[in-house]
């Protein structure tokens, strides 16, 4: 029997609180997860790789196998005048900064104080214990 390469799966990504912070159901479209290739942590490979289609799981990761911890390097102090001057910042407001290659990086304002805005780099869901419930729609093998 072949060993799954990836699980195609719908997802709610709940907090400690309960609350759900994102769900493949509200977009219809199932998530492919990858197995072996790194992009998932050990913890959660072990989580998953013997589910089959139509398996319901839920499981929780602590913050350093799911998202990772809150790392203190990726907050910044940055000046405003950094900013578009007509770019409404607030806290909570996502921006974007340009990443090595043309890359993306999403950060979150954090803060205001005067002429300096606090922004995180972190994952939003870093430092957060996390649930996951999974739906297998199909498991992939190579």
């Amino acid at each position: 029997m072949s060993e799954a390469s990836a699980i195609v799966c719908h997802m709610n990504i709940k907090l400690e609180d309960g609350s759900t912070a994102d769900s493949t159901q509200a977009s219809g479209k199932p998530a492919k997860l990858n197995l072996g290739d790194q992009s998932l942590s050990p913890a959660f490979e072990a989580q998953i790789k013997a589910l089959k289609a139509g398996d319901k799981h839920t499981f929780t990761l602590e913050p350093v196998d799911a998202f990772g911890e809150s790392n203190p390097d990726a907050i910044h102090h940055l000046d405003r005048s950094r900013f578009p001057a007509d770019m409404k910042l607030e806290e909570g407001v996502i921006v974007s900064f340009a990443g090595p290659g043309g890359s993306e990086i999403p950060g979150i304002v954090r803060n205001l104080a005067g002429d300096s805005v606090t922004v995180d780099l972190n994952h939003p869901l870093a430092g957060h214990k996390v649930t996951f419930e999974l739906d297998v729609v199909e498991v992939l093998t190579q």
